[in-house]
Order: C-alpha cells, then sequence, then structure tokens
C-alpha cells in the first residue's frame, strides 16, 4: 500500500475546473471566458492533468477540442466528486441541513446559550454548530452561516438587523461600593475604572456631564465577560450596558452605581451574506433570534 499523502495524488482544482468547464461548454474559449483566464492558461492546465493522468483527455485539431473516451469516462467521475463536493458544505444526510452560527463569547453564553434549546426543540432537521468569535476582529474567522457581530453597523456588508438597544451606566460590586463610598457621579469618576477596547468610557462620561476622555490606568480586559467578572471580583468599576449585565445583577453580584445612563454606542447584530438570506434555516434562525430579543 502506498504511504503517499491522498492529497498528493489529487489534481489541482484549478486544473479539474479547467477540464469539466472546456467539455461542458465544448471549446477552452469559452472555458477561459468563464474562469476569467486566458485560452492558453485552460490549455496549459488541460495538459497538465493530462501528464498527471497519463490519458488523453481531448483530441485536438484546427475545428476545436472534443473529449476522448477516456475523457468522457473521467468527466462522469469529476462532475460526481463535484457534485459531492457541493453538497457537504450545506447538507450533510438527507433531509438535514449544517448551520453554522459565529458569535462573541459573552453573548453565547449570556444570551444565545440559554435560548438555543427553544430554538432546537422542533428542528431536528438543523445541525447546528456554534463557533465563538472575536469581537476585535473585523471579520469573522470561522466560515458562518449566520454571525452576530458587536460593533456600531457602520463596517457591517450584507443582511444586518440590529438585535436590540441597550443602556450603558457603571457596574462595581456591593463590597466596592461599600469600601470606596461611590454614592455619586463624581465618586465614579475617582474609582478604578476598569477598561476594554469593546467598549469605551467616552459616551456615559458625557452623558454625566464629566470629561469624556478615556481614563488613562485601570485594568484592560478584551472580553465583556471578563471584564464584568474583573467588577464583581472587586478590581473596580466596569461600564456595561444593562442587559449584557443581567445574570451579574440579578445574582447581586454587580449592582449600579447611579441611575445616570446613556444608550451605549455598540450593539449586537446579527448577520448573513446576501445570498444566504434566502436559505430557510438561515432566515429562521435570523428571525427567531432577532424576536426572542426584541424589547
Amino acid at each position: 500500500m502506498s504511504t503517499e499523502p491522498l492529497f498528493r495524488r489529487v489534481p489541482p482544482m484549478h486544473a479539474l475546473a479547467a477540464f469539466e468547464a472546456a467539455a461542458r461548454l465544448g471549446g477552452f474559449a469559452p472555458a477561459a471566458e468563464e474562469l476569467c483566464v486566458t485560452p492558453s492558461a485552460v490549455s496549459h492546465r488541460i495538459r497538465q492533468l493530462e501528464q498527471q493522468l497519463a490519458m488523453q483527455l481531448f483530441e485536438r485539431s484546427s475545428t476545436g477540442v472534443r473529449l476522448t473516451t477516456g475523457g468522457r469516462m473521467y468527466l462522469a467521475q469529476v462532475r460526481e466528486a463535484f457534485t459531492a463536493l457541493a453538497h457537504s458544505g450545506g447538507r450533510i444526510a438527507a433531509g438535514r441541513v449544517r448551520l453554522r452560527v459565529s458569535a462573541p463569547p459573552t453573548f453565547a453564553r449570556q444570551l444565545l446559550m440559554p435560548r438555543l434549546p427553544a430554538f432546537l426543540q422542533d428542528r431536528d432537521d438543523i445541525d447546528l454548530e456554534v463557533h465563538v468569535g472575536n469581537p476585535l476582529l473585523a471579520e469573522v474567522t470561522e466560515p458562518a452561516d449566520v454571525a452576530i457581530r458587536w460593533s456600531d453597523g457602520k463596517e457591517l456588508s450584507g443582511v444586518v438587523h440590529r438585535l436590540f438597544e441597550d443602556r450603558l451606566g457603571p457596574l462595581a460590586a456591593p463590597t466596592y461600593i461599600t469600601a470606596h463610598g461611590l454614592r455619586s457621579v463624581a465618586d465614579v469618576a475617582a474609582a478604578t475604572l476598569l477598561r476594554s477596547p469593546l467598549l469605551p468610557w467616552g459616551a456615559w462620561l458625557q452623558a454625566a456631564g464629566l470629561p469624556a476622555s478615556e481614563p488613562e490606568r485601570g485594568a484592560v480586559f478584551n472580553d465583556l465577560g471578563m471584564l464584568l467578572e474583573a467588577a464583581s471580583a472587586g478590581l473596580g468599576v466596569a461600564i456595561s450596558p444593562r442587559r449584557l449585565a443581567a445574570a451579574w445583577l440579578d445574582s447581586g453580584r454587580l449592582v449600579p452605581i447611579t441611575e445616570v445612563t446613556t444608550v451605549s454606542p455598540l450593539s449586537y447584530y446579527v448577520t448573513c451574506a446576501t445570498a444566504d438570506q434566502g436559505r430557510p434555516e438561515v432566515a429562521e434562525f435570523m428571525d427567531w433570534l432577532r424576536e426572542g430579543l426584541a424589547e
């Protein structure tokens, strides 16, 4: 048995695509137009394929090209492989579909996971994949059919829906508030302010009538859940949307320091590619999420 890796024996995809297009369209020139390359490039790729297979795929003449008998047999195999690859991306079994969802970690834990059992309860036809995405990156790193993004919405593309509006305010652990005598807006400004690149303090400081410059000291966290955990541990004061912090507020681990709040400049958005909005599982998941989180 050969120990050579299987992928080394598989012809290059660009050569297979050139062969299939030339056979389907009846010539190298129309295949080149479809693939956005030159006819000579198509000819070169097919010759490479013939050399690797040690088989002539086309009969070439002054009037054009024609599949050989071996070429016709190989074409059937290539089309079967292409069909299998096309189906494997979304439909993984008869009557079943794969739905890939990307979400920031805190949203996934606090808002998505508690609701997922209700979504999946009567949807045995969906195989769900949930990937944790980095909210600091402009693009989703894992392939996703639906992506939840923490954003101001300006850089998002495709189909985009804001999930909800939330109000922003300072939160701290009860023991921290008592120990530092935090009772007013001025007290908050003088406390240790925990920071995150995901959620600047500026909007709330401005709403509170304070200088809107960002604090220069205080621990920094690149995840909102870690930010809230740090505040509940007594490391300082966190700025957070109230709805996102509901688990900490409901348990009493964090409490609001003041009633002064402002609309969060950043929100969670649910997005998908324009080409995917007609897929039933994508549309159904997005509608379900929007309805479930609507105020």
